[in-house]
C-alpha cells in the first residue's frame, strides 16, 4: 500500500512555491510504502529508533517471524528476553511490551487515535515511552497517511531544505514559514525533500557551514 497522493497535491505545491515545483518536476510521483495496521506500525517505528534502516528491517522480520503475528496479544505473551534475543535491547524490549499491555488492557485506547486532530494524536502517541514526537509524527504519516506532517525534528527534512533554498541553517522561524507555506500539503512536501536530502538531484548541494 501506498500514500494516497497525486497531481492535485503536487500541482498545488508547485503553485506554492517554484523552487519545490522545479524539484517536483524533475523528480516526478514518489511513491510511499505505508501501514495500514495502527499496532505494528507503532511497534516498527518504536524498533527502528537510532539504528539504521537495516537494522530495523533484520529486527521486523525476525519479530514477524517469531511471533507469527504482531499483535496486542502476541507481543504481550512474549518473554522480555526473548524480544531482546531478536536483536534489539532489553529497554526497547520493555516498551514493546508496556504498549502492548497498555492497548491489551484498554488503558491507551488506540482506535481513538485514528479520529484525533494531529495535533492530539501527536500527544496521545507520544506520551507511550519509547515513543517522541518525532516518532508519533512519522506514525500519522506512514501508518495514518495524515497529509500535513512536516517535522522539524527530522534532521533530512532540515537538509533538504537547506539544499533546496541555500540557507546555511534552518531556525524554528524559519521552519515554521515553510510549514504554513506548504500547508495543507506538508506530508508530500516531506517526500520531495527527504528525497532531494538523500541525493535524488545531482547537483544540489547541503549549505550548512
Amino acid at each position: 500500500m501506498f500514500f494516497a497522493y497525486g497531481e492535485q497535491e503536487m500541482q498545488a505545491l508547485r503553485e506554492k512555491d517554484h523552487r519545490l515545483g522545479a524539484v517536483i518536476d524533475t523528480l516526478g510521483y514518489l511513491p510511499r510504502e505505508v501501514d495500514a495496521d495502527l499496532f505494528s506500525s507503532v511497534i516498527h517505528k518504536i524498533i527502528g529508533q537510532q539504528i539504521s534502516m537495516k537494522a530495523q528491517q533484520t529486527i521486523w522480520q525476525r519479530l514477524q517471524s517469531h511471533l507469527g503475528q504482531v499483535s496486542a496479544q502476541t507481543v504481550c505473551a512474549a518473554d522480555l528476553h526473548e524480544l531482546q534475543a531478536l536483536g534489539m535491547s532489553l529497554r526497547k524490549a520493555g516498551y514493546l511490551k508496556d504498549f502492548a499491555q497498555q492497548v491489551h488492557s484498554g488503558a491507551f485506547d488506540l482506535e481513538a487515535v485514528k479520529t484525533m486532530s494531529d495535533h492530539d494524536a501527536i500527544a496521545a502517541l507520544s506520551s507511550l515511552k519509547g515513543v517522541g514526537v518525532w516518532t508519533a509524527e512519522m506514525i500519522l504519516l506512514f501508518c495514518l497517511q495524515r497529509p500535513d506532517i512536516f517535522s522539524f525534528g527530522d534532521l533530512a527534512i532540515l537538509r533538504g531544505l537547506r539544499m533546496v533554498y541555500h540557507h546555511r541553517q534552518i531556525t524554528q522561524k524559519l521552519f515554521q514559514k515553510y510549514r504554513r507555506r506548504f500547508s495543507p500539503y506538508g506530508s508530500i512536501a516531506s517526500f520531495y525533500l527527504w528525497a532531494v536530502a538523500g541525493g535524488a538531484i545531482e547537483g544540489m548541494k547541503d549549505y550548512a557551514p
